[in-house]
């Protein structure tokens, strides 16, 4: 009996010993650049978002943050470079949704696993869909909007930048809840299918925020529902989908901050409080709102729950589209 208690007594004093020492090793993170990667070329959203949180959070750390643009197969390449880095904390990512949690449903086999192969540090941002008509089309409310679908089935085309985008499977979750039929089409370029809605090509699209709030401002474009659980700070005077009578309609294009699987807890956890003071500060909101993003922030664990309950959310209703990418 004494034997056995001291053996547990002996590994308890190791295991605290050896975390002691582990987080005494870290103290002095980072004392080199660290590699920040944005698993996309250059422009969007997520661009300007990450280089605006690498400058500032260089600052705060004392070390330049060296933004590293791997663009190629909607996100993939980038994942996977993060994925099979060192676990040091010197390689981090930016991850966005389409790339965590909706390329593990589109394609068959992915070189990395969104779950097992990283380590979340935080929510850094989100930006809601919300679904916009052309004018031509005669419906100002989102019951309006439903009663007019089903009353003309698939007349109605919805434009997106391609399958498996969150434009896509948005629509695709509204189908599935409204049992309604409408034509999805699909873009290489946002621009070119904004411009398609805009001239009338198509009647409606489930857009991101960023890329549509200035078109209905002008009138050019009517909004119908914010996809979000609150109103956006960019158009506070668009209602969301619950207040219209849908709740559980919520999509959003959102990013995050990752480390590779393995990489030290102090670090995470220094380096998600971080970013949580930045996200705090006024001016760094301001920077990131005036983007069109709504900042998040929270523990590393708040991540990890919501990114599993998103990847549950998505891998359904690509069952029910019948979506693929590969």
């Amino acid at each position: 009996m004494l034997s056995t208690l001291l053996s547990a007594l002996l590994a308890a004093v190791a295991a605290t010993t050896a975390s002691f020492a582990a987080d005494s090793q870290h103290k002095d993170y980072p004392n080199k650049p660290v590699r920040l990667i944005i698993p996309f070329a250059p422009g969007g959203t997520i661009d300007p978002i990450t280089r605006i949180l690498g400058e500032a959070l260089g600052k705060e750390l004392g070390q330049n943050i060296v933004i590293d643009n791997r663009a190629g197969a909607n996100g993939n390449i980038g994942m996977t470079a993060a994925a099979k880095a060192d676990p040091d904390g010197y390689t981090l990512i930016m991850a966005s949704s389409g790339a965590l949690v909706a390329n593990i449903s589109l394609y068959k086999k992915l070189p990395f696993d969104p779950v097992k192969d990283f380590e979340p540090v935080i929510l850094y941002g989100n930006v809601p869909n919300i679904l916009v008509v052309n004018p031509a089309v005669p419906v100002k409310t989102l019951k309006e909007f439903t009663d007019y679908v089903k009353a003309n089935p698939n007349k109605l085309n919805f434009g997106s930048t391609g399958n498996g985008s969150s434009m896509h499977l948005a629509g695709e979750l509204y189908k599935s809840m409204t049992g309604t039929q409408m034509t999805h089409v699909p873009y290489n370029s946002p621009a070119q299918a904004t411009q398609d809605l805009l001239g009338g090509n198509t009647q409606l699209m489930f857009q991101l925020m960023t890329g549509i709030w200035q078109h209905v401002n002008t009138g050019r474009v009517h909004a119908i529902a914010v996809l979000a659980p609150k109103r956006s700070l960019t158009l506070p005077n668009v209602p969301t989908t619950t207040e219209a009578g849908m709740p559980g309609l919520e999509s959003s294009a959102w990013f995050g901050v990752l480390a590779p699987h393995g990489t030290p807890k102090a670090i995470v956890m220094k380096l998600n409080k971080e970013i949580n003071k930045l996200l705090a500060e006024p001016a760094f909101r301001k920077r990131i709102t005036d983007v069109g993003v709504e900042p998040m922030g929270g523990t590393s664990q708040d991540f990890a729950g919501y990114r599993d309950a998103e990847i549950k959310k998505w891998a359904k209703v690509v069952q029910v589209s019948g979506a693929k990418i590969d």
